[in-house]
């Protein structure tokens, strides 16, 4: 189940990672660096702190597959994609979803603490925007003023995890509603601009 959820946002990252790529006008080997890049950052940090090595991004070579499938369908028919209205926020919200619970499962799974797990599990969501944004040089999202509640949502999912795996629920069931708990959370910060109250300069 771990394997499937993390391949599903594998690919769904990285279909937001070479998005951003395509509009920045990247070639086909800098769309193909930037969906892989997004793809597997959050699962690296994820497996390198709880000891997990090599990352199974990088042992695992249907991870590498996923990724850059993703980012050649989106080299090519990009046209197509960005017919969905503000594709990359999308895409990137379906990925931390997908990314937050299967971090805070495998988190759980190798013995950390709930708190801890569900931390895991949304540096391990937020890791790949995070990436790309600094390839394509831009500050990443998760930390612009001006972006929606992003991390939070992210943590949200894990939690609903950390819960489930408390009171013994099932655990697909449980990663199924985590995730759209994420990706129901941050499309709503976008429609409705929800956003956490940023630091304000002191006058001199």
């Amino acid at each position: 189940m771990l394997l499937v959820i993390d391949l599903i946002g594998v690919f769904v990252f990285a279909l937001s990672g070479a998005t951003a790529a395509v509009r920045q006008r990247l070639d086909f080997f800098g769309v193909l660096v930037v969906s892989f890049a997004t793809a597997s950052a959050g699962g690296i940090l994820r497996d390198l702190l709880i000891g997990a090595v090599p990352p199974a991004t990088i042992a695992d070579w249907r991870y590498l597959a996923a990724a850059l499938l993703a980012g050649t369908v989106t080299f090519y028919w990009h046209r197509a994609i960005e017919r969905l209205r503000n594709p990359v926020r999308v895409f990137d919200a379906a990925g931390l979803g997908l990314f937050a619970v299967a971090g805070t499962q495998k988190a759980l799974a190798a013995g950390l603490t709930p708190v801890m797990a569900a931390v895991l599990g949304m540096l391990t969501g937020i890791g790949g925007g995070i990436v790309r944004d600094l390839l394509l040089s831009r500050v990443p999202l998760v930390f612009r003023p001006e972006t929606e509640i992003y991390a939070l949502a992210a943590l949200a999912g894990s939690i609903v995890v950390v819960v489930g795996h408390w009171l013994a629920w099932q655990p697909m069931p449980t990663a199924v509603a985590g995730a759209v708990l994420c990706f129901a959370l941050r499309l709503l910060a976008m429609w409705f601009n929800w956003r956490l109250p940023s630091a304000q300069r002191g006058g001199t």
